[in-house]
């Protein structure tokens, strides 16, 4: 968005009851507004009159008839191809590494130690093990990482049989292992988060809003604990449908342990990950509750984005949720083809890099 946009700031509630209001981040003069509508060449859903089948046509109703979405792109800043680059949040994170490092560009968070754990399913990436799902587990990753006073919440790792033992804050991608070995993943963890400091390319991948809460530990982990600890210690997680405000508040701490401890001259890239809930908690259909998760922190990204000169939201999301259904899932409508994240990474290469 060009012109001018505002931080978001309170203002008083007209009808005198309840909490202050958020004024909106986006206040545009008339001026403004006009010169953004005339700037846009894709600023209108659909005119009476056109061709439908035009593909280099300008209008929405004729751009999502095409193969692939391209969204119009007015990127904040450009990034160098010799700068470090770090991704972290949810699995569509992964692909983005995958293909930022097939182009020759530096990713310090696809280490090569990750590559080496073997995954339980030999099929995929130990890579996985490193995915953070919402922005409580983003967050807190950073923290234990980056900040001198933080501390890892050692007693929230637990036992599950005599031999192995669970960390919480990890996707349970690897075998599970004896406590030495799951505290030296944790290590290993923490040490390559700290690389995010030397990357002045920061990509966050939001995910999930539904997470849960170690209650004994007084800390939210990254996903759903597994199974057989809900039914031996049904009293030590608690579910939570989480908020606007919860995550607003997270990744404004993100920003600020970045802005404390990162680059000096970071740029944040928000997104959106495409790839839906795999199960919900709450009384929702799947379908609805993805909706409703997505739409929050799509909306989320954009906000955050708007108040801060460094971020920018890149509408991956879009991309894929508009794009040709057969061209962009796979057969289980969940997970994203490879050819959808190469066209989502051509895209950015092309507006963000010079």
């Amino acid at each position: 968005m060009s012109g001018a946009f505002l931080n978001e700031t309170t203002v008083a509630n007209p009808s005198g009851n309840g909490p202050a209001l958020k004024k909106s981040p986006y206040v545009l003069t008339a001026v403004e507004a006009m010169k953004n509508y005339a700037k846009s060449r894709a600023r209108t859903w659909y005119k009476d009159g056109v061709e439908t089948d035009d593909t280099a046509g300008n209008y929405a109703f004729q751009r999502l008839r095409q193969t692939w979405f391209t969204p119009q792109l007015d990127p904040k800043f450009k990034l160098r191809r010799d700068d470090k680059f770090y991704a972290i949040g949810s699995c569509f994170a992964r692909g983005l590494e995958n293909s930022l490092a097939a182009r020759n560009i530096s990713v310090e968070s696809a280490a090569p130690e990750f590559a080496k754990l073997q995954a339980a399913n030999r099929e995929v990436s130990g890579l996985g093990f490193t995915n953070k799902y919402n922005t409580y587990s983003i967050m807190n990753e950073l923290r234990w990482a980056l900040d001198p006073s933080a501390e890892f919440p050692r007693e929230s790792i637990v036992q599950l049989t005599e031999t192995t033992w669970y960390d919480p804050h990890t996707n349970p991608t690897l075998e599970f292992v004896d406590l030495e070995e799951t505290l030296e993943r944790r290590a290993l963890m923490q040490a390559v988060t700290k690389r995010i400091a030397i990357c002045r390319a920061v990509i966050l991948t939001l995910g999930l809003a539904e997470v849960w809460r170690d209650v004994k530990a007084d800390v939210f982990v990254n996903g759903t604990p597994i199974q057989s600890l809900l039914k031996a210690d049904p009293d030590r997680y608690e579910f939570h449908l989480t908020s606007f405000s919860e995550n607003w508040a997270n990744l404004e701490a993100i920003h600020g342990l970045l802005f404390q401890y990162g680059h000096p001259d970071v740029h944040i890239i928000v997104t959106v990950s495409p790839v839906p809930l795999m199960n919900t908690f709450s009384t929702m259909d799947i379908v609805v509750a993805n909706t409703w998760a997505k739409s929050l922190l799509r909306a989320l990204a954009q906000e955050w984005a708007a108040v801060h000169s460094n971020v920018d939201y890149f509408p991956s999301y879009e991309i894929v949720q508009n794009s040709d259904l057969a061209k962009t899932w796979e057969c289980d409508l969940r997970h994203v083809t490879g050819a959808a994240v190469q066209q989502i990474m051509d895209l950015f290469v092309q507006n963000y890099l010079e």
